[in-house]
């Protein structure tokens, strides 16, 4: 059915942001997204992605709010999240989590603990109102172990909580350091068969966007 879906002109366009976990510019977690673009641009009608950038938000501290409002970073941010209709996550996995990235001091050093970019940005999406409820998500993965699977679900129990809705098929899990080789030495994908199980994940949450906006 979602194969053969069919969008006329006058149709709504879902509006999607895509958010990348990794920060990396080769990230094989960023090809995905990249590609993605590139099916809503040309092969899928009535779709649209937005790439919205996570580097640039500061930590999480409600001492940056200031008489209810947030930094211009933040609030352009959750902007774009609450115009969207659907999230597009792309996570990679690291100690069986989202992914992390070290924290450092103002001088260099490493300090202990980690931060995580994505979750990070959820609790930036998060604080009141909650610019990510309601709304159609659905998440993949480019990752070495489990293939990004349990991140994936890590990400599903939060969503619980903020109301998210994501798609339960299909999920795309993809070892990325398996032969044969899935991605180019820019962080490309190259595979034709993730090309199309990505395109079906796409039209399934086109499919399932509108049905839930249907019912709301």
């Amino acid at each position: 059915m979602m194969e053969g879906t069919i969008v006329s002109e006058n149709a709504t366009i879902i509006r999607v942001v895509a958010i990348c976990g990794s920060l990396r510019r080769a990230s094989f977690n960023r090809g995905l997204i990249r590609y993605a673009e590139k099916l809503c641009e040309e092969d899928i009608s009535g779709m649209h992605i937005e790439v919205v950038d996570i580097g640039s938000l500061p930590l999480l501290n409600t001492d940056l709010e200031i008489d209810g409002g947030y930094p211009p970073v933040v609030d352009s941010f959750r902007r774009k999240i609450l115009e969207a209709d659907s999230i597009l996550f792309a996570s990679p996995e690291y100690n069986y989590s989202l992914s992390e990235t070290p924290k450092t001091k103002s001088n260099g050093y490493l300090s202990v603990g980690f931060q995580s970019p994505l979750k990070n940005a959820i609790d930036w999406a998060s604080r009141p109102p909650n610019v990510m409820a309601g709304k159609s998500a659905a998440v993949v993965s480019a990752a070495g172990g489990s293939a990004g699977q349990r991140s994936q679900y890590h990400l599903r129990q939060v969503g619980v909580f903020l109301d998210l809705h994501f798609i339960n098929k299909p999920e795309l899990f993809i070892l990325a350091h398996k032969p044969p080789k899935k991605f180019d030495s820019d962080g490309n994908l190259i595979d034709s068969e993730i090309k199309q199980k990505l395109k079906e994940l796409l039209l399934s949450l086109q499919f399932f966007t509108f049905r839930l906006q249907r019912s709301q």
